[in-house]
């Protein structure tokens, strides 16, 4: 598990909601969730199916619109209204899809949208920059310590592990203060799912960025996460550090065994 980072009295959170209400016709998704992730945390989002997480982080990432409640970036109020914005406030999210091109290589997945090209100085017109592009990708591989046999090759050909790195990657190429990271080790054997938490363990300290994981492998919440808040029904139920102590604590609250009892030690 990883070290909490120490917080002074009155630290204020990189990342923060506040009485966050989303509605879908008569359907309540969110119902007033309050949320805070200080810089360099990693905060495990739990819940079952159903429970809001999803919806929390596409309000956050710009997917959604609050009905109601704010979001706040290192305490100024920010308008998150698209994916581009919440880019550019910092905040990149990996899905359970990844959302990657299988036909393009490694290099064009991380850059797509945001192309490096060289400049031909007529009307903002220019070549694609093929070969600065690789050379980034493979500083930034090789920062996050993640190997791939050959980036010219197509992402569809690559195992599990190694597309979840290249998501990751290109999230962490642009996410300067939030990584939401869903479900990271789905679907990932072994020797990937370590490699991927040893990712989520290095970035705090190696990038300063705070972490969002959303998970149902309490094991998986326990090794990496600083702080843990469960969602139901749309709302938070509780929060806990996790540890091997309070992991049916986690759970207990996932299934609604116990609500809001569990706030061991949650720094706020």
């Amino acid at each position: 598990m990883t070290t909490t980072t120490e917080r002074a009295p009155g630290t204020v959170p990189v990342l923060e909601v506040r009485g966050a209400v989303k509605r879908f016709g008569a359907v309540t998704a969110l119902a007033g969730v309050d949320l805070a992730v200080h810089r360099g945390e990693v905060l495990g989002l739990l819940g079952d199916n159903g429970a809001g997480k999803s919806t929390l982080i596409k309000a956050v990432t710009g997917v959604h619109q609050l009905d109601e409640g704010e979001i706040l970036l290192d305490g100024e109020r920010v308008a998150v209204t698209s994916p581009t914005g919440a880019r550019n406030h910092g905040i990149e999210a990996v899905y359970q899809d990844l959302a990657l091109f299988d036909n393009l290589d490694v290099a064009t997945n991380l850059y797509v949208g945001q192309e490096l090209t060289k400049p031909r100085g007529w009307r903002g017109f220019g070549w694609l920059d093929r070969k600065a592009m690789r050379r980034d990708v493979e500083e930034r591989l090789r920062t996050l310590q993640v190997h791939l046999p050959d980036l010219k090759g197509h992402v569809g050909l690559m195992s599990g592990g190694q597309r979840q790195a290249i998501a990751v990657a290109r999230a962490v190429a642009f996410a300067r203060r939030v990584l939401i990271l869903d479900e990271p080790t789905a679907a990932l054997g072994v020797r990937e799912t370590r490699n991927v938490l040893d990712v989520i363990r290095r970035l705090p300290e190696e990038h300063g960025i705070s972490i969002i994981l959303i998970s149902h492998n309490m094991d998986h919440v326990v090794q990496v996460c600083d702080n843990a808040v469960v969602m139901r029904q749309g709302r938070v139920v509780g929060s806990t550090r996790p540890s091997p102590e309070t992991a049916q604590d986690m759970v207990a609250m996932i299934v609604g065994a116990t609500e809001g009892a569990a706030t061991k030690g949650h720094q706020q």
